[in-house]
């Protein structure tokens, strides 16, 4: 927003704020981020003693815990900048880009009668398209399963 005043940097990973160049911390913000890392970490522990032994009688409930991680990260991710962006959009009447460059012009009732423009732009960086990707791979784990397990059966 603006210049670089205002800066939020969401991803499904970890998410922070800047302004002023200026990062500032929300609790219940960082308590969700501390939250996605470790579950998002213990999915991946999961998914690499799951691909040490696929075969084992454990290995679909550990590929089952490890590969919803990611998957969920992102769905809720996306679904939370939905339910954002129409909040923002029917409570306040700011029409905030998901992705893109914008002029926001604020109402007048937020800003005393004054009109104020705001020049905002929003892009999907890195971490979001990694946690896409991851995300994919795990989906692709999950269908793969089933050959590796009819793969190691021994013949009868």
């Amino acid at each position: 927003m603006g210049d670089d005043l205002v800066k939020a940097n969401a991803s499904p990973i970890y998410t922070n704020f800047n302004f002023l160049s200026d990062s500032f911390t929300i609790p219940l913000l960082l308590a969700l981020n501390i939250g996605s890392i470790i579950s998002l970490a213990a999915g991946g522990i999961a998914l690499l003693i799951y691909s040490v032994k696929p075969a084992g009688s454990y290995s679909k409930r550990l590929l089952g815990f490890g590969y919803r991680k990611p998957l969920y990260s992102v769905v809720l991710f996306i679904i939370g900048l939905f339910i954002i962006t129409f909040i923002v959009k029917s409570v306040y009447s700011l029409d905030v880009p998901l992705v893109g460059s914008s002029v926001v012009t604020l109402p007048q009732s937020m800003t005393q009668g004054t009109t104020v423009s705001v020049p905002m732009s929003a892009v999907f960086l890195w971490p979001f398209w990694l946690a896409v990707v991851a995300a994919g791979l795990c989906i692709a784990a999950r269908f793969y399963h089933s050959k590796i397990v009819i793969a190691e059966q021994p013949a009868k």
